[in-house]
């Protein structure tokens, strides 16, 4: 089934309610709505690329909250990431983002460029990791890279722990691997003390959304094609549970994009004529097993929703302390999958937690990928209130599932603020009855 056209939009303004760009600039040429008729005129060629044409159509969090929004079902997420594929070979990004994409196209490349910068924040002294920002981030409040990448650490298949329910495979997304290897193991920890045998494949790399977002979709379906095929034996071979993700921009990728990719080559007149090109992905892409894509779609489960559906099966150590924790909710975990209140549930229901709800739990941060980098004015208005409510909240823990936001939350806190940004699951892990 095809989305709705662009046609069907009735500027009711209902996107323009949702959308945090919006909400900072009250520009109507920051709205949804204005973006949508942009891309007609642009169809029509009524518009011509432009600098300014691309810098309106890049002014998007791409949160997807207008899509959810729109009474006629519009898909705005994806017209805006086509959009973005056009601008990106009429007006080239800037460099620093066409060597992000580059990195990211290949895991062996994405490998070097996380050792030279662990390389390079070993030696960048004091006065220079003070003085320069990326964004508005101080680059000495950025995140350690890993020692080592994290699926080096652990074995390709984990064993559960006590009696064996089932079994999982693990999509570990590129900022585990090079930044957040806690959150990997927190997962294994949790997914294994609830009996689960937890798989993690070979070959895995970059989703590929953020390629998608600067407009490299052909080098986003490479990736794809290469995560598909990592993923099949794993989910075709004995049970599988679950696809289990622990940042939701990697699950939307698999439940979303994955799909919308297999069925838009699938309508094509001649598919292998349209791939042509690139022999390589379309050998790539005939070689999957039919339908693989919709089974890993169909199984893909974000890790806070998976532990709120067993969290009867944890066991917990009985002398636990709760600490205060505030829950800022990332953008694809409320808007693609929905859950939000699941892990707010969580929050509430574990006793690790001692959960005090603020005002813009639901509020974007202003990270987006690299949004905050290409936008600070607006990332930096979105984070004042969120900073304002964390810090009078007095929790010594702020908690995001996602890892850019976890970038964007603790590159904003000044050295004298006394909370810690974290993913929820390394405080459940901590209080894991072992």
């Amino acid at each position: 089934m095809t989305d709705p056209p662009i046609q069907n939009c009735g500027k009711c303004g209902l996107c323009l309610s949702v959308c945090p760009v919006y909400q900072v600039l009250k520009q109507e040429q920051a709205s949804p709505r204005a973006r949508l008729q942009l891309i007609k005129a642009f169809e029509k060629n009524d518009l011509t690329a432009s600098p300014l044409l691309k810098d309106l159509v890049s002014q998007c969090l791409m949160c997807g909250a207008c899509k959810v929004a729109c009474p006629s079902g519009i898909n705005h997420y994806a017209k805006f990431m086509e959009m973005r594929r056009q601008m990106a070979t009429a007006q080239p990004d800037p460099p620093a983002i066409r060597s992000l994409v580059y990195l990211l196209a290949k895991e062996y490349r994405l490998g070097m460029g996380a050792g030279l910068a662990r390389f390079g924040q070993r030696l960048t002294p004091k006065f220079l990791a003070d003085k320069y920002r990326i964004g508005n981030i101080p680059v000495r409040r950025f995140p350690k890279m890993n020692p080592v990448p994290f699926r080096r650490t652990v074995p390709g298949t984990i064993p559960a722990k006590g009696p064996r329910r089932g079994r999982v495979v693990y999509f570990v997304g590129c900022a585990t691997q090079y930044l957040f290897d806690d959150t990997g193991q927190a997962t294994v920890d949790i997914l294994t003390c609830l009996g689960y045998e937890v798989v993690i494949p070979k070959g895995q790399t970059c989703c590929g959304i953020p390629m998608m977002f600067h407009g490299a979709g052909d080098r986003a379906a490479r990736n794809m094609a290469a995560n598909l095929h990592a993923l099949a034996d794993a989910v075709d071979t004995g049970s599988c549970d679950a696809v289990i993700v622990d940042c939701t921009t990697c699950g939307a990728a698999l439940k979303d994009e994955y799909p919308a990719l297999m069925d838009s080559l699938a309508r094509r007149p001649d598919p292998a004529s349209s791939r042509r090109q690139d022999p390589s992905l379309s050998e790539k892409l005939d070689a999957l097993p039919p339908g693989i894509h919709t089974r890993i779609a169909g199984r893909t489960r974000d890790i806070l929703s998976f532990i709120r559906d067993h969290q009867n099966l944890l066991e917990m150590r009985p002398d636990l302390i709760p600490d205060k924790v505030i829950y800022h909710a990332p953008c694809h975990t409320r808007n693609s999958f929905n859950a939000a209140g699941n892990v707010t549930d969580l929050l509430a229901a574990l006793p690790c937690f001692d959960y005090i709800p603020v005002p813009d739990t639901a509020a974007c941060c202003g990270g987006g990928g690299t949004f905050f980098y290409e936008y600070p004015q607006i990332a930096a208005t979105m984070m004042a209130g969120k900073l304002s409510h964390a810090r009078a909240a007095g929790a010594r823990f702020w908690l995001t599932d996602c890892p850019v936001c976890r970038i964007n939350l603790h590159g904003s806190l000044s050295d004298t603020d006394a909370v810690t940004v974290a993913h929820p699951v390394t405080l459940i892990s901590k209080g894991l009855k072992q």
